[in-house]
């Protein structure tokens, strides 16, 4: 039998080794890359300071008695839960924030399908100041937060109040009509800013 090695056989071995060598290497780049990408994916994480806060941005536009509550309700439950809130009162939702006014709001008895009563009674003389005298009657019977202590509480709480500047212009108003805690001057711009980044966006 010959004792020469077969130089196939050694040509092969060869080239498994250069191979494996290079699997071997190509590994430890992925591993490498994976490594650096996680690595950046938690300085992301920090540099955000993993803020997982959630945002909501509600569009008030009505100032009825019965429409002011919809929105200071949301906002305040909403802070409650630790939420970034913004409340953007435009035109007649200004009211609701107006030093004097938020304290006049009115229930509108006339075109208003839950109320008990028809059109033709409801638009006679003094049936809104009824109306109005009626549920803040039924308010005070149940105990439920007036408007006052409701936007006490949503300012306690953090909401941001927010007052359109382009309304407050329309409607001729001063900025210090507006009851303290309120942002005022705020535009279109600020609020779709917010609105954009939002979680949650109510149109009321």
């Amino acid at each position: 039998m010959s004792a020469d090695t077969d130089p196939t056989a050694e040509s092969a071995n060869a080239s498994g080794d250069v191979a494996d060598a290079a699997s071997v290497e190509e590994l430890r780049a992925q591993v490498e890359a994976l490594r650096s990408e996680l690595s950046d994916l938690r300085s992301a994480v920090d540099a955000d300071g993993g803020d997982d806060t959630r945002r909501m941005t509600i569009i008030a536009t009505k100032g009825t008695l019965d429409m002011a509550y919809p929105p200071l309700i949301l906002a305040s439950t909403a802070a409650a839960f630790g939420w970034d809130v913004v409340v953007f009162h435009t035109f007649w939702g200004l009211d609701i924030l107006h030093e004097e006014r938020s304290k006049k709001l009115k229930l509108s008895a006339v075109g208003n399908p839950s109320m008990p009563m028809p059109n033709a009674v409801a638009s006679l003389p003094f049936m809104d100041d009824a109306a109005t005298w009626y549920m803040n009657k039924k308010i005070a019977d149940n105990g439920t937060a007036t408007i006052d202590e409701l936007i006490e509480t949503s300012l306690d709480m953090g909401v941001d109040l927010q007052a359109c500047q382009m309304t407050i212009d329309l409607m001729d108003y001063d900025e210090d009509e507006f009851r303290d805690g309120v942002t005022v001057g705020v535009g279109a711009a600020t609020a779709l800013q917010h609105m954009a980044d939002a979680d949650v966006q109510l149109f009321v």
